[in-house]
């Protein structure tokens, strides 16, 4: 399964549900402190359940909603690419089409409630029946089930099965009045339906900007641990482990039972009232058995001990080989890779290369890509359609980037467009786009000019008549000579508009 969209809602400083649709590569942009690392936190917190990098705390509660009483936190979770088949009750294979699980468009919608950022609660929004005869058959025991089945007077072929039996029931209704409907799915029987559910989904790994530098930094180990899930979910590897977890089970159960047969003979009474309890196959934790895999440097020095340039660079060499890896391989499973800041303590070039490397990645069969940055070399390899900026605009909190006036996407010309936000690093890359084209000359040509107090070499003053642009660009660039008057926000933000309307216009 893939992520087709995400949700969040009373979450940080999501106020009310935001949606975001999510493709193979998906970059979010925008000012520090706008919520572009709580939407792939609030991932985290999806699929890793506080196993992950981030633990749900009652702060996370948006404070607004808060002091109004309203503390449940919701996060959801749209999937598409859907597997054909499902294995819901232990030995049953159905569709999520046939249990009524999907949405009228066909995908798979999952929403997650913590209320006041306690135990979550599962539902799923499905186009599912509403017939009083025949609904909530999910959450109902199998008992239930074959005493509907009774009372209906109606047929199964096997009622040691649930599917089976609510297969019979719905199949039995001469109507089963469809309707937009919330399943909780996690609780009685149908929490066996959320375990099951959980193996198709994609995993979810986070890669944080800022970490502490201690021996359990999992910056470098998290790509180790990655590939050891992956490793492990190889249906040839699975079935060894289940030979050998098979085997060991059977000695340990030889050794209970002669246990037992001594006790016998000494306190028959206690010895029956003991019985042998060894772990299910299922619930073995294969990855906990690789937990501690890392790699090390000179020296066994473990590279979290190394500096955070070394870090981010072992880093871009595992989505390098990740991208060849997920290329040529087949019957990969479902993985989303989710960076915050990949640009952090990196040289531009090494940007680059990880910015192609994730691009790269994105396009290989079952991956997911999921990125936030400041950076402009990094905005620059996108295309427009792979960036999402976050905001404080309302409703738009979270908006698409279309084709503004350079021909890259420039993550000051993304600011601009959306709040209107003039700075002197636009400025100068819009200067400098007309300049590397050979159109200054006519850009300036029949502009308003103005004084401007050249300070020479030998002390003196020179003074030129010269176009808005260029007197904010030698103020931006001479901030030491204050002969001048310094220009205001809004000449700067006039300035800019002029050169975008002239790249358009030569567009």
């Amino acid at each position: 399964m893939k992520i087709k969209s995400v949700a969040v809602n009373r979450f940080r400083g999501y106020e009310s549900r935001v949606n975001v649709e999510i493709d193979d590569l998906c970059v979010l942009v925008g000012q520090n402190d706008k919520g572009k690392s709580t939407l792939l936190e609030a991932l985290d917190i999806f699929f890793n359940e506080g196993k992950g990098c981030v633990k749900l705390e009652k702060e996370d509660i948006n404070k607004n909603c808060l002091t109004t009483g309203d503390d449940c936190i919701e996060i959801e979770v749209e999937f598409s690419d859907l597997p054909t088949n499902i294995l819901i009750d232990a030995t049953n294979v159905t569709t999520l089409q046939d249990e009524y699980l999907t949405t009228q468009t066909g995908t798979l919608h999952v929403i997650k409630r913590y209320p006041a950022a306690g135990k979550e609660k599962v539902f799923i929004k499905a186009w599912h029946p509403a017939n009083v005869e025949c609904k909530d058959l999910l959450q109902k025991k199998i008992q239930d089930l074959k005493k509907i089945l009774d009372e209906q007077g109606l047929v199964c072929p096997d009622k040691t099965k649930n599917a089976q039996l609510r297969k019979s029931i719905w199949q039995g209704q001469e109507a089963l009045d469809f309707q937009d409907q919330e399943i909780e799915i996690a609780k009685i029987d149908a929490k066996n339906v959320w375990e099951q559910l959980k193996a198709y989904m994609p995993f979810y790994t986070l890669f944080q900007s800022d970490r502490k530098n201690t021996d359990s930094d999992d910056e470098v180990q998290d790509p180790m641990r990655i590939a050891v899930k992956e490793i492990l979910g190889d249906p040839a590897i699975q079935g060894t482990l289940a030979t050998v977890a098979e085997t060991v089970k059977s000695r340990l159960d030889l050794v209970a039972q002669r246990t037992l047969s001594k006790l016998t003979e000494l306190n028959p009474s206690i010895a029956n009232s003991l019985t042998p309890q060894l772990p299910d196959l299922a619930a073995l934790k294969w990855s906990d058995v690789f937990k501690s895999v890392s790699i090390s440097g000179d020296n066994d020095i473990p590279i979290n001990k190394r500096g955070s340039g070394v870090k981010r660079l072992v880093l871009i060499s595992f989505f390098r080989a990740e991208a060849e890896r997920r290329q040529t391989e087949a019957s990969l499973p479902n993985i989303v890779y989710a960076i915050e800041e990949p640009e952090t303590s990196q040289h531009p070039d090494h940007q680059r290369g990880l910015t192609d490397a994730l691009i790269e990645l994105s396009k290989a069969a079952s991956t997911q890509v999921l990125l936030t940055t400041h950076s402009p070399e990094i905005v620059k390899r996108l295309r427009f359609e792979d960036i999402l900026l976050v905001s404080d605009r309302v409703p738009e909190k979270i908006s698409r980037i279309l084709r503004h006036e350079l021909p890259y996407p420039s993550l000051n010309e993304v600011n601009f467009a959306a709040f209107g936000e003039a700075t002197s690093e636009y400025h100068n890359e819009l200067y400098g786009y007309i300049e590397a084209e050979g159109k200054l000359h006519e850009y300036t040509e029949g502009k308003v000019r103005r004084l401007y107090n050249k300070i020479r070499r030998d002390g003196t003053i020179e003074q030129r008549q010269i176009i808005l642009t260029e007197y904010i660009r030698h103020r931006i660039h001479h901030p030491e000579n204050t002969q001048n008057p310094a220009f205001t926000e809004q000449e700067l933000k006039e300035s800019i508009q002029s050169m975008r309307e002239f790249i358009r216009a030569q567009s």
